[in-house]
């Protein structure tokens, strides 16, 4: 006998409560948990369970298979996925709304099916209906790609459509549309994200077609649904980007066929999304030289070295409770450099307000920054600026002293290359020691071990 019972999911987490609560216990937000209907057929406590057959081991070493990878054209794309489209893997895109995740899959599928091996490519929108879709790829200047394209939200007409065609790439826009009729639940919810992403991931495993799943984000900046969505794929793409900005940042976090934290970097233009070759030069084209408060920052985003303005602000507070804001950046470790800066070099910062500003839109995540943050905070303190062909990058501790960073080497060719003749640096050990030796690039280096030593560029 088929029986029904009620359960409050949490639509953000997946938790469950046997009541509905305001407050989700498990990741602290409000107003998430909505009532499903689970059904069960009463007799999984008396039946015996069937026993199961052996499984066959191997040994770790042996024959494996080698996958062709497919070249999509862009090659900011095939960065980021590790050199290429992997066949049979799942790649899980997460965003804004609004910030092109559509225009950019839309772009992937279109340049697929029109290489020289004409892929067999499916586009398949949940939320648009097809006009809209043609409208989109008219204004891309796409409209003569052989793009399949479909709108439908009910997960068994896909898999039943798809079974019967020699797909190699499919797109669901997006997973959070989808319904499945064995899951009594809305479309959205965690059950049905759930089952509906595990349908769709076994048959492109059986079949052998790389799957997009596009996800919706929470306020938070989070795939929405259920956390285990993010471990069943292999691959979690999240797109990032500022509304005033034209920069789109593609940033791997996850990556089962290549490494995590590559970025692929894109420019927004009339005719869609267009890769960005030097974004160094990008990010710095605007920058204006002799301006207290300005410094440029040496960074590494995956395998790619990446040069950013950093801009910092201190004026004279009118509030007993100085403010402290940060656009791209941790504010957390922006308060750490600050205490250390008052701790270990004698200076006050309680009288004043901080602004801290990443140019660009880019989102920095790695300690190297700390020292550049730190001489961008002195130079706007003092009002002197910092020479404008000059690159900083280190990570400070909490005693003051400055810690090396790895890839110094690769840094300062990206910095020489876009013609910056001087650095601060940490102090340079092992491997990264030996190979600056070994290589000029006519920079001038100037290792700094302790912030005290940051003052005599002030003094």
């Amino acid at each position: 006998m088929v029986k029904k019972s009620t359960m409050f999911v949490c639509q953000n987490c997946g938790a469950a409560y046997h009541k509905w609560q305001g407050k989700c216990d498990t990741c602290g937000e409000w107003n998430t948990i909505v009532e499903e209907t689970t059904v069960s057929d009463g007799f999984s406590k008396i039946n015996p369970k069937k026993e199961g057959r052996i499984i066959d081991f191997v040994p770790l070493k042996g024959t494996t298979q080698t996958y062709s990878r497919l070249q999509t054209g862009i090659a900011e794309i095939d960065r980021v996925t590790g050199g290429g489209l992997v066949p049979g893997s799942v790649i899980l895109v997460g965003g804004d709304p609004g910030i092109g995740k559509s225009t950019l899959l839309l772009q992937v599928c279109a340049g697929l099916s029109t290489r020289d091996e004409k892929y067999e490519c499916y586009y398949i929108s949940g939320e648009e209906a097809i006009d809209q879709v043609r409208i989109r790829a008219n204004r891309l200047g796409l409209a003569d790609s052989p793009v399949n394209l479909a709108s439908a939200t009910d997960v068994r007409n896909i898999i039943t459509t798809l079974e019967k065609t020699n797909a190699k790439v499919v797109i669901i826009d997006s997973i959070q549309t989808m319904y499945l009729d064995e899951a009594e639940s809305t479309p959205g919810s965690v059950g049905q994200v759930r089952a509906c992403a595990y349908e769709l991931i076994k048959l492109a495993k059986r079949k052998g077609f790389v799957l997009f799943l596009v996800g919706h984000v929470t306020k938070q900046g989070e795939i929405a649904g259920p956390r285990v969505l993010e471990h069943m794929v292999d691959t979690v793409l999240y797109f990032e980007g500022e509304r005033g900005h034209h920069f789109r940042i593609l940033r791997a976090v996850k990556n089962r066929y290549g490494a995590t934290d590559e970025i692929g970097v894109f420019e927004m233009q009339d005719k869609g999304l267009v890769e960005v070759e030097n974004p160094s030069a990008l990010f710095l084209a605007e920058r204006q030289g002799n301006i207290s408060g300005s410094c440029v920052f040496a960074g590494i985003e995956g395998s790619r070295p990446l040069l950013v303005e950093i801009q910092a602000l201190v004026s004279p507070s009118g509030y007993s409770t100085p403010k402290r804001a940060v656009v791209g950046w941790d504010s957390n470790r922006l308060s750490m450099i600050l205490a250390v800066l008052e701790a270990r070099c004698s200076m006050n910062f309680s009288a004043h307000d901080v602004y801290l500003n990443i140019a660009g839109g880019l989102k920095i995540g790695e300690p190297a920054a700390d020292l550049a943050v730190a001489m961008a905070v002195i130079s706007s303190l003092t009002k002197k600026p910092l020479p404008a062909d000059m690159v900083v990058f280190g990570e400070i501790g909490l005693s003051g002293e400055v810690r090396s960073v790895t890839q110094t080497n690769l840094r300062l060719k990206e910095a020489h290359k876009l013609g910056f003749v001087s650095a601060i640096i940490p102090p340079v050990f092992g491997k990264d020691k030996k190979e600056k030796g070994n290589k000029n690039y006519d920079i001038s280096c100037y290792e700094i071990g302790h912030v005290q030593r940051l003052i005599n560029w002030f003094s």
